[in-house]
């Protein structure tokens, strides 16, 4: 089974995504990882199917950034002061883990908890959590975005951001650090694939 076809995958509340034994089998199978292109769309113009779709680009953009990477181009950093390629990996999981909790309607806790994932695991949690966010506005086109608010949550105190926040928050970072690794993986050598095309969203011919 293709990442592609399992059911939205929910979080708990504080932690990260739970993965069935059949994801962590073929975690390590490329051809198992969503977004090698856009998929075509399911519903009609609504708020949440445009949100939806913007996630879209966001995987597919970031499979394609993320393909291949060498341990040298994991390592590259823009200078000493600077995130390495791996670390703004590890950040685009927590953009993602942030994406995916506001669309499923849980707070976003912050956890002590410290988890160290490989360059693969991280792509593969990353990717999932992509598309199970997009999935679960894409069954409910009709959605009313008020009721998908960014709620923090810490401890008895929580505060509450409309869902305005996530599109100019952690969705255009998440892009904006998938244009880092595409530039930081250039810099190491390793250009992405110049058949990608992120109008179309699909891989040229």
């Amino acid at each position: 089974m293709k990442l592609s076809t399992l059911i939205i995958i929910l979080l708990s509340i504080g932690s990260t995504p739970l993965f069935t034994q059949e994801i962590n089998e073929n975690m390590n199978k490329a051809d198992s990882l969503p977004y090698d292109h856009i998929y075509e769309p399911i519903a009609g113009y609504t708020a949440a199917t445009v949100a939806a779709r913007m996630i879209d680009g966001l995987g597919f953009r970031y499979r394609w950034a993320t393909e291949g990477l060498t341990e040298e181009d994991l390592s590259y950093m823009a200078d000493s002061t600077s995130r390495s390629s791996f670390e703004t990996l590890e950040h685009i999981l927590g953009l993602s883990e942030f994406i995916l909790n506001t669309v499923s309607q849980k707070p976003i806790v912050r956890s002590n908890e410290e988890v160290n994932y490989t360059y693969t695991e991280i792509r593969a949690k990353t990717l999932a959590n992509i598309k199970s966010a997009s999935e679960i506005l894409w069954q409910t086109p009709d959605a009313d975005l008020d009721d998908y608010p960014i709620v923090f949550q810490r401890g008895d105190n929580s505060s509450e951001f409309p869902f305005w926040n996530l599109l100019n928050g952690p969705i255009a970072d998440a892009m904006w650090h998938c244009g880092q690794v595409v530039t930081y993986r250039r810099s190491s050598g390793n250009p992405i694939d110049p058949r990608v095309n992120v109008f179309r969203g699909a891989i040229r011919e």
